[in-house]
């Protein structure tokens, strides 16, 4: 027991080395313009110069549009001697995201389908180990208005959930995040959105070592695996049950009030709307091909989607029932952020906080 916890505390510290602040604001308008003008470009920009390429193209830098699709499952077997020619195997893979997007599946690069892989999107990958039950596997019509039609929700392989005996799910962050009680209560509403639909209630407590599940804001490499990538981009990942780890991006500007106007900033991130999109993930969810949907793989900046859609919810029943209070009034809500108010940023600590963490791991 005592050799875990030691691992756990040197994942911990692993973790810790490379945290810098992260950037709440409470509103679009209180980020910094020297901070939006740093942030305009994402870090898929660079694609934009392969809209409209066809199979048997060869583009400069096109192999690191395999390695994007590689990241998100739909090339599994990443040849080592990557080329910039738009071969089968990206074809191929084209055509899967295509449909898992409710796209037409021309295997091309054609502008609809750019737009949609320059969006900020959740780093966990729509087909893994070659599983999906997004759009590309399910035996649908290619028609993209019958895909609205039927549900796509799905899990990961093997349909991994949290025991029968753990309904009351604890959470706790990274202490030297030291974050704010507002940034804090962004997590406590998100984590209400699931238990209203369910059984499961989210108790939250200081004890990092002991919470089911453990929330913590990183940057680059953070010793998972699966290192973020500054300002949009990826923005959070959460592991399948029963890791209960939740990452996300501290590069972003992360905006946690929930007044909304019609602006959008193009550097802008609703806290809340990516965790509760991570918090699935942490139950179980995959993603879905339904765009209105919280499970849904990407999210535009400046735009706040919240509300559990029906199949959020008939997604997330089916791994751990439904709640008897629920009266069914979740749907659907795209909405933008508010551009009034005055600038805000929590700094991290750092060393003081891991020591105490890894003491208590330590069984000092």
């Amino acid at each position: 027991m005592r050799y875990h916890l030691f691992l756990a505390a040197l994942l911990v510290l692993s973790l810790s080395t490379t945290q810098t602040s992260a950037h709440f604001f409470p509103n679009i308008s209180s980020i910094p313009p020297w901070l939006i003008s740093n942030a305009t470009a994402g870090a898929w920009d660079a694609f934009q110069k392969f809209t409209g390429c066809h199979p048997g193209d060869k583009v400069d830098g096109l192999g690191k549009l395999k390695k994007y699709f590689h990241n998100f499952g739909y090339i599994p077997d990443l040849p080592s001697n990557i080329t910039d020619d738009f071969d089968d195997l990206l074809e191929s893979a084209l055509k899967t995201y295509q449909q898992n997007f409710n796209l037409e599946p021309t295997g091309e690069l054609d502008t609809q389908t750019m737009q949609h892989i320059l969006r900020p999107r959740c780093g966990n990958p729509d087909i893994v180990n070659g599983s999906t039950t997004m759009n590309s596997g399910k035996p649908t019509s290619h028609n993209v208005s019958h895909l609205h039609t039927v549900g796509h929700y799905s899990f990961f392989p093997g349909t991994p959930r949290w025991p029968s005996n753990k309904r009351d799910l604890t959470y706790a962050f990274v202490p030297d995040n030291s974050l704010s009680n507002e940034v804090k209560n962004v997590f406590a509403t998100a984590f209400d959105r699931w238990s209203e639909v369910t059984q499961l209630t989210f108790t939250p407590t200081d004890s990092f070592a002991t919470a089911n599940i453990r929330i913590g804001f990183f940057t680059g490499d953070h010793g998972d695996g699966e290192p973020f990538d500054g300002v949009l981009g990826t923005l959070a990942h959460a592991f399948s049950p029963p890791s209960g780890r939740f990452h996300l991006d501290g590069d972003e500007n992360w905006v946690i009030t929930s007044d909304i106007t019609t602006s959008i900033s193009m550097s802008a991130i609703d806290l809340e709307s990516v965790a509760v999109h991570e918090i699935g993930h942490l139950l179980g969810l995959g993603h879905s091909s339904v765009e209105e949907s919280i499970m849904y793989p990407t999210i535009s900046s400046g735009t706040r989607k919240v509300e559990l859609t029906e199949d959020d919810i008939q997604g997330i029943q089916s791994l751990y029932g439904s709640n008897p209070n629920y009266n069914g009034s979740s749907g659907p809500s795209v909405q933008q952020r508010d551009t009034s108010g005055s600038n805000r940023a929590y700094s991290l600590g750092l060393w003081g906080g891991l020591c105490v963490l890894a003491a208590v791991l330590l069984g000092f």
